[in-house]
């Protein structure tokens, strides 16, 4: 996939070696680092985890700015399947933006073919496990043990198109909301 997938609210390009630069910086933030295992990386580093396979890297894009990072990963042989990861700046957070751009990329993804799109997020993130919820990805499994890809107990979550509105609560005219809502 070459094209822009876009959301409501973002649009999710490639990610190229121009925002190598940009990856590395955004890594080097310890608001991203702490969700990403505190991986931070040299610009050479970065520039082959943009070569690397099978995964295809990102940018999330909101008003043509860019605010974070999506990877799609896959499974080599049988059908296609695998999952998503990524984080926004802490300045673009909580404003819908993530479940935008992942649901748009997930159903891209299975628009082209894959069977499953899947995420795995730290049972402690709640705030990214709520985040992948409103995207329509749902609970299979929790209380995974760390191991070689995760440093902390996991959810496995899959993504199920019809799990949610498809219009995100940010896009909503005149929502009114009840106290403590």
């Amino acid at each position: 996939m070459g094209l822009p997938v876009r959301g409501q609210l973002t649009a999710v390009r490639p990610a190229t070696d121009a925002d190598v630069d940009l990856l590395v910086a955004w890594h080097a933030d310890p608001e991203v680092s702490r969700y990403w295992d505190d991986e931070t990386y040299t610009p050479e580093e970065m520039r082959a985890r943009l070569e690397r396979e099978p995964v295809d890297a990102w940018i999330v894009e909101s008003d043509g700015e860019p605010v974070g990072y999506l990877q799609s990963w896959w499974e080599e042989g049988g059908p296609r399947r695998g999952g998503l990861d990524g984080f926004l700046v802490p300045a673009a957070r909580g404003r819908g933006l993530m479940p935008d751009a992942a649901r748009a990329l997930a159903q891209s993804l299975l628009d082209t073919g894959w069977q499953s799109v899947t995420v795995d997020p730290y049972a402690s993130n709640t705030r990214a496990v709520r985040a992948w919820e409103k995207a329509g990805f749902v609970e299979v499994s929790r209380g995974h043990p760390p191991d070689e890809d995760h440093t902390a107990t996991w959810i496995l979550m899959r993504f199920e198109p019809d799990s949610t509105p498809t219009e995100p609560d940010s896009a909503k005219p005149n929502q009114i909301r009840a106290p403590g809502s």
